[in-house]
């Protein structure tokens, strides 16, 4: 099973990196992704994620070939 991951705008920052690539051996979900990839820092708050593009809950469990987005809330005027 393969998943990616992308970062956007501050989060991409703050972290480093746009995107990364993970092999889980298990079933996971949105949550149990960023907590294998960033085990010493936690979700920022009202941290908005999308699987294939589409909103998503943390609870959400990602299947093989899926792309999960996080991505800071967004204000605009």
């Amino acid at each position: 099973m393969t998943v990616s991951i992308k970062y956007f705008a501050s989060l991409r920052d703050r972290l480093g990196r746009a995107e990364d690539r993970l092999n889980p051996a298990e079933t996971m979900t949105v949550a149990d992704i960023w907590q294998a990839l960033w085990p010493e820092t936690p979700l920022p708050p009202n941290t908005l994620v999308a699987v294939n593009l589409e909103y998503a809950e943390l609870a959400q469990v990602v299947r093989d070939g899926d792309e999960v987005g996080f991505f800071p809330p967004v204000t605009g005027g």
